[in-house]
């Protein structure tokens, strides 16, 4: 039996085994006007394997450059396209930079730290009032999703003071009831209580006569 595991390993699996022993097949033709005939022929053929992907900016672009991976960068024809050399494979990637911000809450997240650098310095005293509010109910929506228990007001205006390196102090703010919080988040997960038909009509088929 041939199994596939002691088969040579496809370079491009998603083309499968057929596709690419005609590549295979077109590295022996000697004629070079034979060859690049075949060449075509074959991206043609890898074009209806996946016609979706045709409205992408340089699809056949794309297709040569696989015919050249699949023949292992040695086919020797007239590409329409400069075709990529081995070293662009072999190069390792660039390393991503992770952020090295340091986030003291992290149930709160970097966005609510933030909001409250800017409102600490907002100069409209109405409108200043008015976020932080927003910000503390935010706040106190997001711990409750965190821990999964009570939290009082006191502690949210306690993370907020910290938080704001003493500049927001607001001690008689009155959040929302965590119940009401809970209540909501419950309603969001459960979205099936859909109402069925006020008025049904009725069955009248016992009332008709044989």
């Amino acid at each position: 039996m041939d199994y596939n595991s002691n088969r040579s390993k496809l370079p491009l699996p998603e083309y499968g085994r057929n596709l690419q022993n005609m590549v295979n097949h077109i590295m022996t033709i000697e004629d070079r006007t034979e060859r690049n005939r075949a060449a075509r022929t074959i991206i043609d053929v890898m074009g209806t394997m996946y016609p979706y992907l045709r409205d992408i900016n340089d699809f056949k672009h794309k297709l040569w450059d696989h015919l050249a991976i699949m023949a292992n960068f040695e086919l020797d024809i007239d590409y329409p396209y400069s075709p990529p050399s081995p070293e662009f494979f072999n190069t390792p990637p660039l390393r991503i930079p992770y952020d090295n911000n340091k986030i003291k809450y992290r149930h709160y997240g970097k966005t609510i730290e933030f909001l409250i650098e800017k409102a600490a310095v907002h100069e409209d005293e109405k409108e200043r009032d008015l976020l932080i509010k927003l910000i503390a109910n935010h706040m106190k929506k997001s711990y409750v999703m965190w821990n999964k228990d009570s939290v009082t007001d006191d502690k949210i205006l306690m993370d907020i003071e910290e938080l704001s390196k003493g500049k927001i102090k607001c001690t008689d703010l009155v959040l929302t009831e965590t119940k009401d919080i809970l209540f909501r988040n419950q309603k969001k997960q459960n979205p099936g209580n859909i109402p069925g038909r006020k008025f049904q009509k009725p069955d009248d088929r016992k009332q008709q006569r044989p």
